[in-house]
C-alpha cells in the first residue's frame, strides 16, 4: 500500500509528493505567513507610533530646544545660552530644595503606602460583614480629583481649622502647629495628605493581586500546621512580589511627577521659599508665571531625565525578573 500523499507511476513506482507539500512550498508558505503577521502588526502599531511621535517625542524635542536659548514667550527664541539654564538650576537653592522634596516623597511613600497598603489588603482579603463597604471606602480617596482633596485639606489643615478645633476638643491643643506655614513640617503635611489621597490605589491593586493567590495553597499550609502569619510570609508575599513591584513603580513615576495636590494645598509665598515645592510646581512658577520659558523648559528636561533614568533602573534591577518571565520565544522547528 502506498501512502494516500503519493502515486503510482506507469512503471509502478511511487512518484513525488504533490508540489504543495514539497518542503521548498512549505517555507514559502511559512515566510508569507510571517509577512502577515509583521504588516498586521505594522498596520496596528503605526497609529500609535505616530500619536506618540507627535504628542511625546516632538514636544520633548522642542523643550530641548527652547530651553538652550534665554527666551521670554514672545516671538521667536534669538539669545542662545547653550547649557546655561541647567547650570543655573543646580545652582539654586530653591531648586535643590525641591529635588530634596521629590526623594522625600518618593522614598515616604513607598515606606507609609507600602505596608499600609499591604496590612489593610491582607484584611480586606478576608472574609466578614461589609468587606464590601470597607472596600469602596478604602479607594474613595483615590477616586476624588486632586484639586478636591487640595481645597478639602487646605480647609482643614488651615490656621483655626477643623483639624486645629477638633485637636483642642480633645484637650490637645498643645499639638496644634501651622501645618501648611511653617517650613519645618509643612512637607510632612504634605506627605500625609498624598498618602491618604493614593494608599487606596495601592490597597485595590495588593487586592487585584491577592486575588490571584490559588486558594489552594494557603489550605494546603494550613493543613500542614501554618499560622495565618505564617502563611502570609512565606506563601501570599512571595506570590505577591510582582504586584508590589509594580505598585513601587508606579509609585515612583507619579511621587516624582506630583503636581496637582501639593500646587493646591501648599501655601504659595512657603512654595517660593522651597519649603513645599517640587520639581513640577518649580517648573511652573519660573517656567509660566515668571516667564522664563527658556528655563522652565530645562526643568521640564531635568525632570523627564530624572524620572526616564529612575525607571530605566528600577526595570533594570527590580522588574526585569517579572518582564522575562512574561516574555517567552518561540523555538525554530
Amino acid at each position: 500500500m502506498t501512502s494516500t500523499n503519493q502515486t503510482l507511476n506507469p512503471a509502478g513506482g511511487v512518484s513525488a509528493p504533490p508540489a504543495g507539500l514539497r518542503p521548498a512550498n512549505r517555507k514559502s508558505s511559512r515566510a508569507a505567513e510571517t509577512r502577515r503577521k509583521w504588516y498586521e502588526i505594522i498596520g496596528l502599531t503605526t497609529p500609535a507610533i505616530i500619536v506618540y511621535v507627535m504628542f511625546v517625542l516632538v514636544p520633548m524635542g522642542f523643550a530641548f530646544y527652547y530651553s538652550l536659548f534665554r527666551w521670554r514667550g514672545v516671538g521667536p527664541p534669538t539669545e542662545y545660552i547653550g547649557f546655561d539654564n541647567y547650570v543655573m538650576a543646580f545652582q539654586d537653592p530653591i531648586f535643590l530644595d525641591a529635588l530634596r522634596n521629590n526623594a522625600l516623597i518618593v522614598f515616604g511613600s513607598l515606606i507609609i503606602q507600602g505596608p499600609i497598603a499591604l496590612g489593610v489588603a491582607l484584611l480586606l482579603n478576608r472574609h466578614f460583614r461589609g468587606r464590601t463597604v470597607f472596600r469602596l471606602l478604602a479607594f474613595v480617596p483615590y477616586v476624588l480629583a486632586e484639586v478636591t482633596v487640595g481645597i478639602m485639606w487646605k480647609l482643614i489643615l488651615t490656621e483655626n481649622g477643623s483639624f486645629d478645633a477638633l485637636l483642642r476638643s480633645l484637650g490637645l491643643g498643645g499639638l496644634v502647629q501651622a501645618w501648611l506655614a511653617d517650613l519645618d513640617i509643612v512637607i510632612w503635611t504634605l506627605l500625609f495628605v498624598l498618602t491618604w489621597k493614593y494608599v487606596g490605589f495601592a490597597i485595590i491593586l495588593l487586592l487585584a493581586g491577592l486575588s490571584n493567590v490559588p486558594q489552594e495553597l494557603n489550605e494546603a499550609a494550613e493543613i500542614d500546621g501554618a499560622s495565618w502569619w505564617q502563611i502570609q510570609r512565606h506563601v501570599t508575599l512571595p506570590l505577591l512580589g510582582p504586584t508590589i513591584r509594580i505598585w513601587m513603580f508606579l509609585s515612583m513615576i507619579g511621587s516624582l511627577q506630583v503636581f496637582d495636590v501639593i500646587w493646591v494645598t501648599s501655601v504659595p509665598a512657603v512654595r517660593s521659599l522651597g519649603a513645599s515645592a517640587t520639581m513640577a510646581t518649580y517648573m511652573v512658577d519660573n517656567g509660566f508665571f515668571a516667564r522664563l520659558w527658556g528655563y522652565g523648559n530645562a526643568i521640564a528636561v531635568i525632570l523627564f531625565v530624572i524620572s526616564f533614568v529612575a525607571a530605566i533602573i528600577f526595570q533594570r534591577f527590580l522588574l526585569r525578573r517579572d518582564i522575562e518571565g512574561a516574555i517567552t520565544t518561540r523555538r525554530a522547528k
